[in-house]
């Protein structure tokens, strides 16, 4: 009786370290196949969560588009010039404004909008959305949708997490309200480094198509900025906005 139970105790550790096999096998051959695909399409690059929602990380690289995207909080007083460069440019970017900004500064971000840059959504208070539950992303989210709704006559679509950070909670309510989760291939870290030559060099290093650049409105990267569409111009790259990148 006991060799009896020995033996199908073996065949049972047998039969679990093959189905163990068998699985990663399969997995492996489907990473295979789903790389392989996006080799050949072109794909953006998003980072999913535990349940399915996804963040962007990058445009489609199968085009040669690269974004400039600038959080907005504070910097009003060099948007104005920021807009003049990017004008006499004929570049557009994506501005993600913070709706207790938008409120403040109503006819700068008409003016934004005028100028045919798109507007994206960057909460309301700048919290820490992966720390907040459901109901206050959808409140940090919802609320300054409306705002910009209300003001502009304007539909968002994007939504960039202040400060990058955003959880489950925040990748479902972004997804559920119509918003893509956005994030970014390079930070330009203007907000804490305030030298124009770093700010540039962290921009155009090692371009790739699709990056999403972070910037902020600050002196240092007003003074940057031509230099850093100058590079991309001239490198073959085409600087649009985020919707058209990850397209």
């Amino acid at each position: 009786m006991l060799k009896m139970l020995c033996i199908e105790y073996d065949m049972k550790k047998i039969s679990e370290k093959f189905f163990r096999k068998y699985i990663v096998n399969i997995s492996l051959c489907l990473m295979l196949v789903i790389v392989a695909s996006l080799t050949i399409l072109g794909t953006t690059t998003q980072v999913f969560g535990s349940n399915g929602y996804s963040a962007y990380y990058r445009g489609n690289e199968k085009n040669n588009n690269v974004s400039l995207m600038f959080n907005v909080y504070m910097g009003e007083e060099v948007i104005p010039e920021i807009l003049d460069v990017l004008l006499s440019n004929s570049v557009k970017v994506t501005f993600f404004v913070g709706g207790s900004w938008a409120i403040k500064h109503t006819e700068l971000l008409q003016e934004i909008l005028n100028q045919g840059h798109e507007i994206g959504n960057h909460g309301y208070w700048h919290k820490d959305h992966k720390t907040l539950s459901v109901e206050k992303n959808m409140s940090e989210i919802g609320l300054t949708h409306e705002v910009i709704k209300q003001t502009l006559n304007y539909e968002m679509t994007l939504f960039a997490p202040p400060s990058g950070s955003y959880g489950q909670n925040t990748l479902k309510v972004a997804q559920d309200m119509g918003y893509k989760t956005i994030m970014w291939s390079k930070d330009t870290i203007d907000w804490r480094d305030h030298d124009a030559g770093l700010i540039t060099t962290r921009a155009t290093k090692n371009p790739q198509n699709g990056d999403l650049i972070l910037m902020h409105p600050t002196a240092s990267t007003l003074e940057a900025l031509p230099e850093i569409i100058t590079f991309y111009t001239q490198s073959g790259y085409k600087l649009t906005t985020v919707s058209e990148n990850i397209l």
